[in-house]
């Protein structure tokens, strides 16, 4: 009687639009989940969008004050670590055989079906502690923008001698609205176009700074000067801010990689067979496509950051 009542239950589950188009499995994927519609232009889309995200507005100011030495090195030890980690998740999305293993849907179900027991526990704090600290970047990354913004309307409309001083306070709070609206939507993953928009986006801002950046150096002038080291101690900034802004700019660079948590919810969401091998050649190439376009942006960008 159990065993006719699950499967009665289980015919409930998967009666809501499956049969009618005939075939109850039609819908479904192999482990019973709703057909996976995801392709290779949507994981890029998904990866872009991580990778060069929000996080690549500071970072020219990172790399200014770091210098054309530290700067790069520390961008090139971030897209390594970023690379590594990316490529051990890809290969973690079965379980125990990365080949016909079980299917992990999500970072926690990795972390719980290779290193299982406290440790599960322990990756949870880390992951919604690194999930919190980069909701704080984000905010603070818009509502600078925002005022960024608004600062040069006010010096276009009234000059450069008006301070145009904007408390960022309004503008965190119109963002937080704004995330707690769209936060509602139901079938967030299903948005693939937002994505695409988004990846766009992320080039067209990306694109927009290296041409000013080129443009402002082939002009010359007093205030085009980069430098080895960074800002100067005792010319630009004292001793303090020098440490402080160098902690800053390493953490900046760091907000700018983290995506490699939702690495495995991209995989998850694509519909060919993750047996196949196109699915790790997609999500590692393009991970190191966008590393690579992220490394080279910020290079040039270091000429009008300062």
């Amino acid at each position: 009687m159990a065993r006719e009542m699950q499967k009665n239950t289980m015919f409930i589950e998967q009666n809501t639009g499956d049969y009618e188009n005939g075939d109850p499995q039609k819908n479904l994927d192999d482990d019973g989940r709703e057909k996976r519609t995801g392709t290779w232009v949507t994981a890029s889309a998904h990866i872009i969008t991580a990778v060069i995200g929000s996080g690549v507005l500071s970072l020219a100011w990172a790399i200014a004050q770091l210098g054309w030495v530290v700067g790069p090195a520390v961008l090139i030890a971030f897209s390594f670590i970023t690379y590594f980690t990316s490529t051990l998740l890809a290969d973690c999305y079965r379980a125990p055989d990365p080949v016909h293993g079980k299917r992990n849907y999500t970072y926690m179900d990795v972390v719980r079906a290779y290193l299982g027991g406290r440790k599960v526990q322990l990756c949870g704090l880390a992951q919604y502690a690194n999930l919190l600290g980069v909701t704080i970047g984000y905010t603070i990354t818009a509502s600078i923008s925002m005022v960024a913004v608004k600062r040069s309307n006010c010096f276009h409309k009234h000059g450069h001698h008006v301070k145009c001083q904007t408390s960022n306070n309004p503008f965190m709070i119109i963002f937080a609205c704004i995330q707690i609206v769209l936060s509602q939507i139901p079938n967030f993953h299903k948005l693939s176009w937002l994505s695409i928009l988004a990846a766009v986006m992320s080039f067209t801002y990306a694109s927009i700074g290296l041409g000013l950046s080129i443009a402002k150096a082939a002009s010359g002038g007093e205030h085009v000067r980069t430098s080895l080291t960074g800002v100067q101690v005792g010319v630009d900034v004292s001793g303090s801010e020098k440490v402080w802004r160098t902690f800053q700019a390493i953490g900046d660079i760091a907000f700018a990689y983290a995506y490699s948590t939702v690495l495995i919810e991209i995989q998850g969401y694509m519909k060919i067979p993750m047996d196949h091998p196109y699915i790790w050649w997609t999500l590692k190439t393009r991970t190191t496509d966008s590393i690579g376009f992220l490394i080279q942006s910020k290079r040039v960008h270091q000429k009008i950051s300062r």
